[in-house]
């Protein structure tokens, strides 16, 4: 899958290979992976997977209070009570299923959900000492179109404000 795997990174144009390199030189590492069940998250967290042998991934799903207020159905108006708890059992669902796919892999697995704006409670996560975060991958995006020009791409606004190195994977 990596000969397939397109990459940027946030330090200048250094290669994905490079950059996963020169992180893994430590013993271990913690490795932030957002996920979103878009391709492009499945496909960051494959790399992370392919690349972080040994690491500690944490899985961070955002829920953005922007998207409550509609349920599924047919826009169909909901509390926020039900919105957030349908959101939440959502996050386990990806969760899960990334756990899964990490089974057969020399990684450990955490997992965390925020509630915020997604690339502001990236950030704000790479940034607390608590965490210990040495590096972020993540999907290209998760918008298409008018929105993501309008609202700005959340992996663009990550690359922008991290102050640790960030793997862009397409």
């Amino acid at each position: 899958m990596s000969d397939e795997t397109d990459t940027e990174t946030a330090d200048g144009g250094e290669s994905a290979d490079d950059a996963t390199a020169s992180v893994l030189e430590d013993d271990h590492k913690n490795v932030l992976v957002p996920i979103d069940g878009s391709t492009q998250s499945d496909t960051a967290l494959q790399h992370a997977l392919d690349s972080f042998d040994g690491a500690t991934l944490t899985l961070l799903h955002v829920i953005n209070p922007a998207r409550a207020g509609y349920g599924a159905q047919a826009g169909i108006p909901t509390s926020s009570e039900e919105w957030l708890e349908e959101a939440e059992d959502e996050a386990d669902a990806l969760f899960a299923g990334a756990r899964e796919r990490a089974h057969s892999y020399d990684v450990d697995i955490e997992t965390v959900t925020e509630i915020g704006n997604p690339s502001r409670v990236i950030v704000e996560f790479t940034e607390d000492e608590e965490h210990d975060v040495d590096h972020v991958v993540m999907g290209s995006h998760g918008r298409a179109g008018l929105s993501r020009v309008l609202l700005g791409s959340v992996a663009e606004n990550v690359v922008r404000r991290s102050t640790v190195p960030v793997t862009v994977v397409r």
